[in-house]
């Protein structure tokens, strides 16, 4: 089951979120600080020992104080004008960070929308393509969520899964 919730990701209680994170997994601003925050001084630590991850490619660590079991650290790209291969590091990201989560036998998930803050990817493309990859993992899961933050992008995603 797919779905659209407006919310913080950090409070969900689901087998595993997915943390827009950069590359060095070490916490920033947007999703990834807020996760660092509500999961506690320990997540800081199980990243320092993973040493970063490729933008396109997903980590995993435990959740930590966080209600889910597990976070799975995203890497989108930064948006260069779309002919750097952004689209297809975003498409990476989400399917990387599904691959995961199959690994851990999770069944339900959480994904914010990655690479639309500071990274600047265009939300209605960001969101087509996160969409696409779910779509294609959704019969492999019970459920999966798009967390998304605020009111705009939450009905840009309600509008692509209408559609």
């Amino acid at each position: 089951m797919l779905s659209v919730v407006h919310t913080d990701i950090s409070i969900l209680a689901l087998d595993a979120i997915v943390n827009a994170a950069n590359e060095s997994l070490l916490g920033g601003g947007g999703v990834d600080g807020a996760i660092h925050r509500a999961a506690g001084g320990e997540l800081l630590g199980a990243c320092k020992k993973i040493g970063g991850c490729p933008t396109g490619k997903a980590r995993i660590t435990a959740g930590f104080d966080l209600p889910s079991k597990w976070i799975i650290h995203a890497v989108g790209p930064r948006w260069r004008g779309g002919g750097y291969g952004e689209a297809n590091l975003l498409e990476s990201c989400y399917v990387s960070a599904f691959e995961l989560a199959m690994e851990n036998q999770v069944r339900t998930i959480a994904f914010p929308c990655i690479s639309t803050g500071i990274y600047g990817f265009p939300k209605r493309e960001a969101a087509k393509i996160a969409v696409s990859v779910m779509r294609t993992y959704e019969c492999r899961f019970d459920k999966i969520i798009c967390c998304c933050f605020g009111e705009e992008e939450k009905n840009i995603y309600e509008q692509i899964l209408e559609a």
